[in-house]
């Protein structure tokens, strides 16, 4: 059987390195990433250009590469699901238990559910980890992505939603609408996918920091999930 890393090796174009040099993409300053932020979309992009042709469903790959939702709603809406054996099981417990609030949580949760008809037949490979510590770049030709455990089948916007998601003072969505503009790229719904995108993996990631009583990244991630509609409605 050909691992896990082999066979999303094929699926990618040559132009995207598994096993990049370079140094983490966490150390650039905001100015250097102004500057290579071209490079970085360029390389995602070209993951969601990958040809995945006999993959099925949506959803985080498993070992065989295999996903296990039919449709983008029920891989959204079952991430969030109570009963889920292991980490997240009767994870509701939570609003009693953690900084994790409630009203917080349902509100944007409507929010992504009411908005995921738009990501709905949108299947693109997905690194689905681009927090910029999972990114190597050398800063002017290199962007690469080493760990592909999280990866799947997924609406593109994903891997950008969590690179705005993890430093929002980087402006990705607004960069990225400039960045389109200027190379006739056409993303349909794009500010309606890109909400729903962040708003899932904003209050996924939200939980599991609740989980593990981080209460500043909680607070960040609060706040930049409920000032995003109107950045991307501002553009």
């Amino acid at each position: 059987m050909m691992g896990k890393d082999n066979i999303i090796k094929a699926m990618l174009s040559e132009k995207v390195s598994m096993t990049p040099n370079g140094f983490v993409a966490d150390q650039l300053s905001p100015e250097q990433f102004a500057d290579s932020y071209e490079l970085f979309f360029d390389k995602i992009l070209e993951i969601s250009l990958s040809d995945i042709a006999g993959v099925e469903g949506y959803g985080e790959f498993n070992d065989d590469c295999k996903t296990e939702y039919g449709t983008c709603r029920e891989f959204l809406i079952d991430t969030f699901a109570e009963a889920k054996e292991g980490y997240w099981f009767n994870w509701r417990e939570m609003f009693e238990t953690t900084v994790l609030e409630r009203e917080f949580f349902e509100k944007y949760f409507k929010e992504m559910e009411g908005r995921i008809r738009y990501c709905e037949g949108n299947r693109y490979l997905v690194y689905n980890n681009t927090f910029f510590v999972n990114m190597i770049t050398d800063g002017k030709t290199i962007v690469g992505f080493p760990d592909w455990s999280r990866s799947g089948i997924c609406d593109f916007l994903l891997d950008f939603a969590i690179m705005d998601l993890n430093k929002p003072y980087l402006k990705i969505p607004e960069l990225l609408a400039e960045y389109c503009k200027k190379r006739d790229i056409v993303i349909p719904d794009f500010k309606e996918r890109f909400l729903c995108m962040a708003y899932y993996k904003g209050i996924d990631t939200l939980r599991w920091h609740a989980s593990i009583d981080d209460t500043e990244s909680c607070m960040s991630i609060m706040k930049s999930i409920s000032e995003l509609k109107d950045r991307l409605y501002a553009l």
